[in-house]
């Protein structure tokens, strides 16, 4: 398939924080509770909620993972016994100031043929899971990580850059501050994990009506919501089956790749099957870096739940998620079935660069859009992601 003759929209771009992402900003009353650094046995350590945590194996970033070195490990071409091997060389991160720079990031996506990005973050996305325990300074610490964000990238940086600012449930009124000042500061979008919410009172679906003030104000903002994928609070299932509970990226373990569970899946059954679009008609929820694998699955779920009981739901639960549902498939995924099932409007391109994991080149993801005609190509590269932002397009 012939390259691109139009710059492309990523929908998964992402930075590598600067190390005081979560402490520029914090509270001085939740310092040692929230986020912060120590020096064990000479080496720079994570410490959150006062332990050492390995979501990141090496939260510095520095050094770094050449961008789609991993590729052909997730394309399954390569086994490797030690994922370490399959990283190769590591560079420094200063040879890279697209990761930490907004105007070195402009230039990289001109020279990447890109339009526009949505960006995520790398480590916040496996923050929240690590502070449940603490709400109170879960709060805080992401309240310090939204200003760090607001400053070193903007929610919105000439129309090209669209950093998603980190919202977590666990406190409604906290949700709406934070939400008011993403709004204020331009977002065009915000980021949630995927799970149940762990609120003062237990964990609730966030579908939950207690959250609806949170979702109301969404809903008038127009703001399109987005789960991207991260440590997703695994820790019960893989206790279950008598697995390690502590999560580090690229880990790996054939069990717990093999078990069924899936927080995305779980979590869009929750916004159907809890009713949320049906208060709240103009949520959009895109699903980012969580593969497609899970939609067939889901979907039939719901078409046997509507056969099964019609009266619980609206309208078909089926036509609800082709509604609201945006999905970023990987590479490697079905994505002809995945339009079958979801229709080719609600498919995004999301490159994950410059993570190991992604495309060292984002708009080869195109190359992997057999079967798809001319019209369909541009909707997925780039239109369909680009609505999500200015739905006017």
């Amino acid at each position: 398939m012939a390259d691109l003759n139009f710059y492309a929209f990523d929908c998964d771009h992402h930075y590598y924080e600067a190390e005081d992402a979560f402490t520029r900003y914090i509270d001085p009353l939740f310092k040692s509770r929230a986020i912060q650094w120590a020096e064990i046995n000479n080496k720079k350590r994570l410490l959150v909620g006062g332990k050492v945590n390995r979501f990141i194996p090496n939260p510095t970033f520095d050094p770094i993972a050449q961008p789609g070195c991993l590729d052909a490990y997730f394309r399954g071409k390569v086994s490797v016994s030690d994922i370490r091997d399959a990283f190769g060389d590591l560079e420094p991160i200063s040879e890279r100031p697209e990761y930490r720079d907004k105007d070195a990031k402009i230039m990289k996506l001109d020279e990447q043929r890109l339009e526009g990005c949505f960006l995520f973050p790398t480590l916040g996305v496996g923050m929240e899971s690590a502070l449940e325990h603490d709400i109170p300074a879960l709060l805080a610490a992401f309240t310090a990580f939204n200003r760090w964000l607001a400053d070193d990238w903007s929610f919105n940086y000439k129309d090209r850059l669209f950093a998603a600012p980190y919202i977590t449930l666990a406190d409604v009124e906290h949700a709406i501050d934070e939400l008011d000042f993403a709004l204020n500061n331009d977002a065009r979008l915000i980021n949630l994990r995927a799970s149940a919410v762990a609120t003062i009172d237990g964990k609730r679906s966030p579908a939950d009506k207690a959250f609806d003030p949170f979702w109301d104000r969404v809903n008038s903002a127009g703001i399109t919501v987005a789960f991207h994928a991260g440590d997703a609070a695994y820790d019960f299932l893989f206790a279950h089956w008598g697995l390690t509970t502590e999560f580090e990226a690229f880990r790996y373990d054939p069990l717990k790749r093999l078990l069924n569970y899936s927080n995305i899946a779980d979590t869009v059954a929750a916004l159907i099957g809890g009713g949320l679009f049906d208060r709240f008609p103009n949520i959009r929820v895109c699903t980012i870096e969580n593969g497609s694998d899970w939609v067939s699955g889901l979907v039939k779920r719901l078409e046997r739940a509507y056969r099964q009981a019609s009266y619980a739901f609206s309208k078909d639960p089926v036509e609800i998620f082709r509604d609201h549902i945006w999905v970023a498939p990987y590479y490697e995924d079905d994505l002809v079935e995945l339009r079958d099932l979801l229709g080719v409007d609600h498919i995004l391109f999301g490159s994950d660069f410059p993570h190991a994991e992604g495309l060292a080149v984002p708009t080869e993801f195109v190359h992997d859009l057999q079967g798809f005609n001319e019209d369909e190509i541009r909707k997925i590269m780039q239109s369909n992601g680009k609505k999500l932002i200015s739905p006017n397009i």
